[in-house]
């Protein structure tokens, strides 16, 4: 055969193959381009969405109230007020205010810009202060620094609630503990096979008088306030009453129980544990912390508690860059407030827990920072509004107010001293208004203490029981 035949017949074979597959590819038999199948249907059109259309306007639920219908609810908060002023029990001196939460509006006063003797309410001006500056998420920090092979230094830094044993997260009396402590340095000391050590205590973070001048020696004795302290086991209480006699060296006695929990992790303390600062050079081997600045302010509002309020307006003292001592503490608790717009022309504090002797506070200085605590454009004092006692449930209020229309609806800072009484906060009433209250005597006749309190607890039943129509 020759060369052509030879290629006709190849050409002749491929074309059968091609044309074999164009009709296999037709067919759908094999892959291609071509097809006899039906073409698929066209797709249905997307679906068309009606476009954004204006929201129809908002309708006023609760319009807001004319003076014609506030001068009920005015005239009766007055009415109310005058007979708790012509009330001979509490003595010759009562000063009371009372407004309206969400418009400023004063609802009723007497004695407004008369200084009294505010007691514990002044608590509120520290509480404001803390929660402004340091601010709500600050916490307080006890840390140990090793200085060369083996001197440890024990660096208190205003925690006097501190735990002996082991931290608990869910107390702020004991979100710290000396145990935890002690097994972080002890972890930290195996690294390098040390056992014995040395150990100092650091506690310059305060300074001055541990115990305002103000306050009477005896409340000490009676366990109403501790000597404050750089760091402390149980705000320096020997037992475990509230108003337990307290530890004349509070960092010093927590110290010793450092060294209890450093022996339990095998780590001995040699000699005597004597006070000095700590080098700046020394390394960071372990560190606490408390709670939250925040929560611990509302320890201090529902106990009442003299030893930490002391504490916290130091902290606040050494945030605005003063010193740590009581004198700084009053001044920059007076600052901050006076900085939030609160008018202080004549606020004298003697101390910042108010136990002390000499403090002077007005009814509205008073009512001015508990309407801070609860107005929103200031949310970072809201914990200090939130965490005041509650009305027949916690706090120093929780044995109060039982029978009364104020209960679980009213919340207050109480005051009390020899011949005072005082008490602010606020109280939601019957038509759901949100009032602030302020309430002071203090010439209460000999005796007649605990009765003026009851008074001032009636008066605070009649605000919840009040409603708009003036009843």
């Amino acid at each position: 055969m020759g060369w052509g035949t030879r290629a006709g017949a190849t050409v002749g074979v491929v074309l059968a193959l091609v044309g074999g597959y164009l009709v296999a590819d037709a067919t759908d038999v094999v892959p291609g381009m071509l097809t006899t199948a039906p073409p698929p249907p066209e797709p249905a059109p997307f679906p068309d969405a009606p476009g954004a259309v204006a929201a129809p306007p908002l309708a006023v639920a609760l319009p807001p109230l004319d003076d014609a219908a506030t001068e009920p609810v005015a005239d009766a908060v007055q009415a109310k007020v005058d007979d708790l002023v012509d009330d001979d029990r509490l003595g010759p001196r009562v000063g009371a205010v009372v407004t309206d939460a969400a418009t400023g509006e004063r609802l009723g006063a007497a004695a407004t810009d008369a200084g009294h003797v505010p007691a514990s309410t002044q608590k509120l001006l520290t509480a404001a202060a803390a929660l402004t500056s340091p601010g709500a998420a600050t916490t307080i920090p006890t840390t140990v620094l090793l200085d060369g092979q083996d001197d440890l230094y024990l660096v208190g830094g205003g925690d006097m609630m501190l735990a002996a044993g082991a931290g608990d997260p869910t107390l702020v009396n004991g979100r710290a503990g000396l145990a935890d402590l002690a097994g972080q340095v002890a972890d930290e000391l195996r690294l390098t096979g040390r056992t014995t050590v040395t150990l100092r205590l650091d506690d310059t973070v305060f300074t001055g008088d541990a115990v305002s001048p103000s306050v009477f020696p005896g409340n000490v004795t009676a366990g109403y306030i501790a000597p404050v302290a750089a760091l402390a086991v149980d705000v320096a209480r020997l037992d475990d009453d509230e108003y337990a006699r307290r530890e004349a060296d509070p960092a010093l006695a927590a110290a010793q129980a450092f060294v209890e929990a450093l022996d339990a992790e095998r780590v001995t303390v040699e000699g005597d544990v004597t006070r000095a600062r700590a080098p700046s050079a020394a390394t960071a081997v372990g560190e606490v912390r408390s709670a939250p600045l925040g929560e611990v302010v509302d320890y201090l509002l529902q106990h009442s508690d003299n030893t930490i309020t002391e504490v916290v307006g130091r902290l606040v003292a050494i945030d605005a860059g003063l010193p740590g001592s009581a004198d700084a503490a009053t001044r920059a608790v007076l600052a901050t407030v006076g900085a939030l717009g609160v008018d202080l022309d004549g606020a004298v504090l003697a101390d910042c827990s108010g136990l002390g002797d000499g403090s002077v506070l007005t009814p509205g200085q008073l009512a001015a920072v508990v309407g801070l605590l609860v107005d929103p454009a200031h949310p970072e004092l809201r914990s200090g509004a939130v965490g005041l006692p509650i009305a027949g449930l916690r706090g120093t209020l929780g044995d109060r107010f039982l029978d009364s229309a104020a209960r679980g609806v009213a919340r207050a800072k109480t005051g009390s001293l020899p011949d005072v009484t005082s008490l602010a906060g606020t109280v939601v009433t019957a038509d759901d208004r949100l009032l602030v209250y302020t309430l002071m005597a203090d010439e209460v006749p000999a005796g007649g203490t605990y009765g003026a309190r009851v008074i001032f607890d009636e008066f605070v039943g009649g605000l919840a029981a009040c409603g708009c129509t003036g009843g």
